[in-house]
């Protein structure tokens, strides 16, 4: 159920400009929520390791691709798009990681994989055609 708040943020999103529009912010903004439900059961000592880690690359994704929107130049946004590819990458592993411990099930890990290589291809063909432009 989403707050008030947050349906106001999503009514307000869709009229403004900038960074909202972008389709791979968009997914990679979902992909966060996506983690933290599916993390709130992992054990407690997992707080502060695997599940921090893991929320922290997430949201690391969504909040390089911002930082990179507001750059002065395309060179500088494509860097930030690679450090968001990197932190997918984390978070790649981290799902992996903790998929192998049984925090997972094997349905939570191919929902989770797949909407992350969404991501990956979004933001691989993004990076790409930013490129051209140099």
């Amino acid at each position: 159920m989403k707050s008030e708040s947050a349906k106001e943020l999503e009514s307000n999103s869709s009229r403004t400009k900038g960074y909202h529009k972008l389709i791979l912010w968009q997914k990679a903004r979902e992909f966060v929520k996506l983690i933290y439900k599916d993390t709130e059961k992992f054990p407690k000592a997992e707080e502060y390791g695997l599940k921090g880690q893991l929320r922290r690359a997430a949201v690391s994704v969504v909040l390089n691709i911002v930082e990179g929107y507001r750059r002065s130049s395309t060179k500088e946004f494509i860097r930030f798009l690679n450090i968001a590819g990197a932190s997918l990458t984390e978070v790649e592993a981290c799902i992996e990681i903790a998929t192998d411990l049984g925090y997972f099930t094997r349905d939570e890990y191919k929902l989770l994989e797949e909407r992350r290589v969404e991501i990956e291809v979004i933001l691989f063909s993004f990076e790409k055609s930013l490129r051209k432009k140099l």
